[in-house]
């Protein structure tokens, strides 16, 4: 039955991923925001339909911690969405491009949660006292987080694309969006590659903090993983929907370091105190509310006058 559990939501992923890829974004094109929109939707929408599917198959119990795993990784997924917009802005990747290399990028990020996923909880069950060193991380990350001024990224010294600038020549152009083109009988990469490698090795950084943060709420592998995917899935129509107004988000930042702090707190003291599923999910969502209400009540344009 398990396995059949696996087998059935990779194959509805996949089944998902080639009707966006084959039919709705064949042809490269600007999305708009009525478009990003309804995708928006309708990711939330199977969201919510798988949810249901949960209670009805595993009870209340795993029904809640997939909905706070979801609402937990969406919301630091948002973050994702800053770093996005930075890397697209600095290699100046037109807006019709941008859902390729995401869809790639979050298909790339769909395997390497699952091997984070996975390690984490061999980790955790082989060596259990490494559950507070990462209650001590995302405690740390989410003081970090409320301390940074403004979110940077610095293409050129990232490892895995100064490595790859070694072997493999790469052109100026974006080549009609193509990932690799051949130019007097040699093969080059074009900018949408070299942007693709910066998404997927900035992802396995998101990882490290996303990770353990789901794992404080459940350890249960398909409940972690199914929730992890869902947010991914969601993430390039939200990205296309927000990204002209995640700016005016100035106080989310405060509301994502106070959600990991919860977390890592959460987890250092599951073997003293064990925090209601129902309490953690009000907790994570009452801070995102408040933060996002605050950020609407109080711009940031007003606070600068």
């Amino acid at each position: 039955m398990s396995f059949l559990l696996w087998a059935g939501f990779i194959v509805f992923v996949l089944a998902m991923l080639a009707l966006d890829l084959l039919i709705f974004q064949r042809k490269a094109h600007e999305i708009k925001i009525k478009e990003a929109l309804v995708w928006s939707g309708i990711w939330i929408g199977l969201a919510l339909v798988f949810n249901a599917g949960v209670y009805f198959w595993a009870g209340r119990q795993a029904a809640l911690e997939f909905l706070t795993g979801y609402l937990l990784e969406k919301s630091l997924s948002v973050d994702n969405l800053f770093v996005f917009l930075i890397i697209f802005s600095y290699f100046k990747i037109p807006h019709k491009y941008q859902h390729e290399v995401l869809f790639w990028g979050i298909l790339g990020a769909l395997v390497m949660r699952a091997v984070f996923i996975f390690g984490g909880i061999a980790l955790i069950e082989r060596f259990h006292w490494i559950i507070y060193c990462f209650g001590g991380l995302l405690i740390f990350t989410g003081i970090k987080m409320s301390c940074e001024k403004e979110k940077e990224i610095h293409p050129e010294k990232n490892f895995i694309l100064r490595l790859f600038h070694r072997f493999m020549p790469v052109t100026h152009n974006i080549e009609s969006g193509k990932f690799f083109v051949k130019i007097d009988k040699r093969w080059f990469a074009t900018p949408l590659f070299v942007v693709l490698l910066v998404v997927e090795t900035t992802d396995v950084v998101f990882a490290v903090d996303s990770i353990p943060a789901i794992l404080a709420i459940t350890r249960k592998p398909f409940i972690v993983y199914t929730s992890n995917v869902f947010a991914i899935l969601g993430l390039r129509a939200l990205y296309f929907a927000l990204a002209g107004i995640m700016q005016y988000f100035h106080y989310l930042r405060f509301g994502l370091s106070a959600i990991l702090v919860f977390v890592g707190l959460k987890m250092l003291s599951a073997d003293f105190f064990k925090i209601p599923i129902g309490v953690s999910l009000f907790v994570i969502a009452a801070i995102l509310l408040v933060s996002i209400f605050a950020s609407i009540r109080w711009p940031k344009e007003k606070i600068k006058k």
